[in-house]
């Protein structure tokens, strides 16, 4: 009879060194209960919105409130628009009514003007006597004409408007521009050389006349002057030429052209024309009198600045 081999016996695992110690080990693994666990998940996706839906919300919102400003301040400016329009032809109203006041009032010292000048010129007449005339002439109270020379005077072509160069401090001239000094020596050169008036650009010239810079502009007697320079002068025209080119201040504006272009021309005219001068004010005197020498001062009648 066959024995049949024994039958071994299958190996079991071996033990966990924490076996003994299964509570503890299950209570470090799972400090949540699964119970509450899957409670805390589910509410979680219950509560929340997946983010695409929230950015797309996000957007909707922004819209919305973009377009309540933009109507918002449409309103507001349709409503501000007849305000500010109405007050805008108010101020228009008001400029000009304020610009038609000044051409009025600038009208009004013109004729004011002329009617003093008008009585100024009378009074020359009247109270100088036979020197009436010739005293009226001197000072620049009345209009002259008679033969004369003309002088123009203009800057050099091509001319460098930047202000730049010796000149502009106290040098001579590498701008080609003539300058208020050039026109100072230019007018005493024709009194000297014997003109009995001179007048620039229309501008009559007398005893108390200026001629002065500011900037770039020449002024005389306060009033700009642009070029070319005109210079007109009543006297013997041959012979004030000859002599105002001969002298130094001639030779002067000879080398001004020599050395920088500035632009001359002078010429002999058979008539020349010049105005009165504006603004002029008349000075009387009167003889001293006994009361006066024993007074503090000369007994004179003065109707202001200006030239007799």
């Amino acid at each position: 009879m066959s024995q049949q081999p024994p039958v071994r016996s299958t190996a079991s695992p071996p033990a966990r060194p924490d076996a003994s110690m299964s509570l503890l080990t299950n209570v470090m693994e799972h400090s949540l209960d699964d119970g509450y666990a899957e409670a805390a998940a589910r509410r979680a996706e219950g509560g929340r919105l997946p983010r695409t839906l929230r950015a797309k919300l996000g957007l909707a919102a922004g819209l919305v409130l973009a377009a309540a400003v933009v109507t918002v301040g449409a309103a507001e400016a349709r409503i501000s628009a007849p305000v500010l329009a109405k007050e805008r032809e108010e101020l228009i109203d008001r400029v000009q009514a304020q610009t038609d006041s000044v051409d009025e009032l600038e009208e009004s010292v013109d004729a004011l003007r002329d009617d003093v000048q008008e009585r100024q010129r009378k009074a020359l007449n009247t109270q100088g006597g036979d020197r009436g005339a010739l005293v009226g002439l001197l000072a620049g109270a009345t209009e002259v004409s008679g033969p004369g020379v003309k002088l123009v005077v203009d800057d050099a072509k091509g001319t460098d408007q930047s202000g730049d160069g010796p000149r502009e401090s106290s040098g001579f001239s590498d701008t080609g521009r003539v300058r208020d000094r050039d026109m100072q020596r230019v007018v005493n050169g024709m009194w000297e050389s014997g003109a009995e008036a001179v007048a620039i650009n229309g501008q009559r010239l007398t005893a108390l006349s200026a001629i002065r810079a500011a900037g770039d502009a020449i002024l005389v007697d306060n009033r700009p002057l642009v070029p070319p320079y005109t210079v007109l002068a009543v006297g013997d025209g041959n012979k004030l030429s000859t002599a105002f080119q001969d002298s130094a201040d001639g030779q002067y504006l000879h080398a001004l052209q020599e050395n920088f272009g500035i632009r001359a021309s002078i010429s002999d005219e058979q008539t020349v024309r010049l105005p009165a001068a504006p603004s002029l004010i008349v000075r009387t005197a009167e003889p001293k009198t006994a009361d006066a020498d024993r007074g503090s001062g000369p007994g004179t009648a003065d109707t202001g600045k200006g030239t007799s």
